[in-house]
């Protein structure tokens, strides 16, 4: 007797030639989520401050909660994806993710905002650490490059949609900024359940690392709290001084930690091969250079300008634009010819748009802004699919969940320190009042005089990030050699 066909499912079956394209499918649409989350998010600032009566230190760890929860945790998020299958991890990270942007539009208050940005953060945890590993184990060694510089032009469409998006968004009301991701999430599990296969082995070391992860959360913290609070309270304050010594020493004792560990957090025998030492502190460098520069434009455009939030959404979008362009074919080009000198020349160009950002003032054109910002997006581009590519390239299979988990952590303490570095100098000697008009977007009554120390402060961070560009470069270009050719794992 003849049986019944088995119903037929969505895309096709691990060994096909073209199943990496439908497994980047669906790591592009965790990562277009999550940056789009990101871009409405920060476009809508002022408003949330104003909606729930925030303080501007409350205000600025909306965002910082967020990039904490989600450092700390995609390192044991890529762990649990190595010992029980990336595939499940990530569908995992989609359901946080919608669950708590759900609630997070219900918050009545900063804090309780918080919370949920914290659980928004464990959600992305999960989708930041599997999607670079799921990408390197459906795509061949020499064409890496072009499937990372793929996933970045998605990531750097979110970026130019979000706040464009979050203005619109505002303009209906704030919760929508975090609802809309619902059916991105319930979209992102449906999509992953159907197209998405498990290629990866368990790993044969099993076990988690509850102490290392403890003392790296309290540490990380403490630190980002107390360098956050230093423009505003001063250097010698007990709530600046003391979190970041204590922060300070308990992730050195981190470090410690993490060699003794049969099972550990962070693997540092990772960090013995020197092209994934060298490119992972590239990436924290890098994150550290730009995350913060959209932030920081946000207030430029809402605060001194006086945009609204859509115009000032269109402002920014060059930066992702320029995102858009260089990463495909930085990615490309990386595949034949090798990633250092891309890298390390992405890193120099993102340095002199962050330098030539300096000139501007309260009353230059616009035109000024936007060839900066586009230049800036480009050196990103140029930069982020090389190196992703060139140190995902060099670990083996069962080992990609946890190195995945390691650059996006480092990346993203670079994006964490970022943003509380620039709102130190930017609110110091800024009166209070002048700073809470600017962070509310409704500076447009301020005198050129009551702005010209907050626009002097923004040049001093611009400078500060072109310096720690050109630093990244220098890294960049003194690690090994990344051959386009196939090596031995």
């Amino acid at each position: 007797m003849a049986t019944a066909a088995a119903p037929r499912r969505l895309g096709v079956d691990v060994g096909h030639a073209h199943y990496k394209w439908w497994a980047l499918s669906c790591t592009s649409l965790g990562m277009f989520m999550a940056t789009v989350n990101s871009g409405t998010l920060i476009i809508a600032l002022p408003d949330l401050g104003d909606a729930l009566h925030t303080s501007i230190l409350a205000l600025v760890w909306v965002i910082i909660a967020y990039l904490i929860s989600s450092t700390v945790l995609v390192l044991t998020a890529g762990r649990l994806s190595d010992l029980f299958g990336r595939k499940q991890a990530y569908l995992l990270g989609f359901v946080v993710f919608g669950l708590a942007s759900l609630g997070a539009g219900f918050a009545t208050n900063g804090t309780i905002l918080i919370v949920w940005r914290v659980l928004q953060g464990i959600g992305a945890s999960f989708i930041f650490a599997n999607s670079s590993a799921l990408v390197t184990d459906a795509f061949p060694r020499e064409q890496l490059g072009l499937a990372m510089g793929t996933n970045v032009m998605i990531a750097a469409i979110g970026l130019v949609i979000g706040p464009v998006l979050g203005g619109a968004l505002v303009a209906i009301s704030w919760h929508w900024v975090f609802w809309f991701n619902v059916p991105f999430a319930l979209l992102g599990v449906l999509w992953a359940r159907a197209i998405l296969h498990e290629q990866s082995r368990p790993d044969k070391v099993r076990g988690l690392d509850p102490a290392g992860t403890t003392v790296f959360v309290i540490g990380l913290t403490g630190l980002v709290y107390g360098v956050s609070r230093g423009g505003l309270d001063g250097w010698s304050a007990p709530l600046t001084f003391v979190p970041i010594v204590a922060g300070a020493v308990l992730l050195l004792a981190f470090v410690a930690i993490e060699r003794r560990q049969r099972a550990p957090m962070l693997d540092l025998t990772l960090f013995e091969d020197p092209m994934f030492s060298a490119a992972t502190a590239a990436s924290f460098i890098n994150g550290m250079s730009r995350f913060a520069l959209m932030f920081l434009f946000v207030f430029y455009f809402q605060g001194v300008k006086g945009d609204d939030p859509i115009l000032a959404g269109v402002k920014i979008a060059p930066l992702a634009v320029g995102m858009l362009i260089a990463s495909p074919i930085a990615g490309v080009y990386a595949d034949r010819n090798g990633s250092r000198a891309l890298a390390a020349l992405g890193m120099l160009v993102t340095a002199v748009s962050l330098a030539g950002m300096t000139v501007l003032d309260i009353h230059t054109a616009y035109w000024v802004s936007a060839v900066w910002l586009l230049l800036c997006g480009v050196g990103s581009g140029m930069f982020n699919s090389p190196n992703t590519a060139a140190m995902m390239g060099r670990v083996p299979a069962h080992r990609r969940g946890i190195a995945a988990g390691a650059r996006v952590m480092l990346q993203n303490i670079g994006a964490v320190l970022s943003i509380a570095l620039v709102l130190a100098i930017v609110t110091s000697a800024v009166p209070k009042d002048v700073l809470f008009k600017i962070f509310s977007g409704v500076a447009t009554g301020l005198s050129d005089g009551q702005l010209a120390p907050f626009i002097a402060n923004m040049h001093t961070a611009l400078w500060v990030l072109a310096a720690i560009s050109v630093l990244g470069a220098a890294i960049s270009i003194a690690r090994p050699r990344h051959d386009p050719a196939p090596v031995a794992a």
